[in-house]
C-alpha cells in the first residue's frame, strides 16, 4: 500500500513513473469508476453510496444492481428512466476535472498519442477532447440509445432527448424516448445486469479499432485509474495487456 511507504521509498516511485514517461512513444489509459469521483460524479459502489445519490430507491430498497437492469425498463420504465435520465443529465454538464488534462498533457508529447480503455459510460473522456477513434467504452455509453426490444439492433445518439425528472422520487417526468422504427421503449445502450440484449457492435467496432492501434506501438506506458474489483473489466484489460507485451 502506498501509505505505508517511506517519503524516499513514494519518490523513488514517482521518479521512475515519470522515467516510463519520457520514454513512452504512446500512452494507455485504462480507467473505472473512479476516474469520474473528482469531476463530482459517483462511483455507485456499495449500497450506502449508491442510495446517497439516490435516496428515492434507498427508501424503496431498490439496489444498483436492480435498476440498473433490462427488467426495470419493462416493469418500472418511469423509475429506470428516472435513474438513467438523472445520470444522463448530470453527465451532460459536467466538465471532466484536471487530471483529464494532465493525461492529455503526457499523451501530447508521444509520437503515437494516446487510447482509452474504460468501463465508464459517462463520456468523460470523449468531452475532455481525447481522440474518439481511440476509446473503447467497454459496457457502452449513456450517450447512445438502443431499442429495448432489439428489433433491429441499431443504435443512435440521446441529443433529441432532455430527460426531467422528479429527483426526489427518481421518475422520469416528461415522455421516454422510443424506438423510431418499431416504436417499442428505448434503453441507453449500457450492458447492465443480467443483460442479454446489449447492443454491442458499437462497443466492439471501439475494441478493433483500439487493438489495431495497440498492435502498432513501439514502447507504451500503462497507467491504470479508478478501477476496482467487483467487475474487473478494466483489470482484466490491463492484464492482458502487459501479458501481450510480454511485461
Amino acid at each position: 500500500m502506498l501509505e505505508s511507504l517511506s517519503a524516499d521509498a513514494l519518490g523513488e516511485r514517482a521518479d521512475r513513473a515519470a522515467r516510463l514517461i519520457r520514454a513512452a512513444d504512446a500512452l494507455v489509459i485504462a480507467a473505472g469508476a473512479g476516474m469520474g469521483v473528482d469531476s463530482g460524479l459517483p462511483d455507485f459502489r456499495g449500497s450506502d453510496g449508491f442510495w446517497t445519490a439516490y435516496p428515492a430507491l434507498g427508501r424503496a430498497g431498490i439496489g444498483f444492481a436492480e435498476i440498473a437492469n433490462p427488467r426495470a425498463f419493462a416493469e418500472q420504465a418511469d423509475l429506470a428512466w428516472g435513474f438513467y435520465g438523472h445520470r444522463l443529465a448530470l453527465y451532460r454538464r459536467t466538465t471532466p476535472h484536471a487530471g483529464y488534462r494532465l493525461l492529455r498533457h503526457w499523451a501530447s508529447r508521444m509520437a503515437r498519442g494516446c487510447g482509452v480503455f474504460t468501463s465508464n459510460v459517462d463520456g468523460q473522456f470523449q468531452r475532455a477532447g481525447f481522440d474518439p477513434e481511440r476509446i473503447h467504452e467497454c459496457h457502452g455509453s449513456i450517450h447512445r440509445l438502443q431499442c429495448s426490444a432489439v428489433c433491429n439492433g441499431a443504435v443512435w445518439p440521446t441529443d433529441d432527448f432532455i430527460p426531467e425528472v422528479d429527483a426526489a422520487g427518481c421518475r422520469l417526468r416528461n415522455v421516454a424516448p422510443r424506438c423510431p422504427r418499431c416504436g417499442a421503449l428505448a434503453r441507453p445502450n449500457i450492458l447492465m445486469f443480467y443483460d442479454y440484449d446489449w447492443v454491442e457492435r458499437p462497443s466492439s467496432l471501439q475494441a478493433m479499432r483500439l487493438d489495431g492501434w495497440l498492435g502498432g506501438l513501439g514502447a507504451p506506458v500503462l497507467i491504470e485509474i479508478g478501477a476496482g474489483t467487483a467487475i474487473p473489466s478494466v483489470r482484466d484489460f490491463s492484464q492482458r495487456l502487459q501479458a501481450r507485451r510480454g511485461a
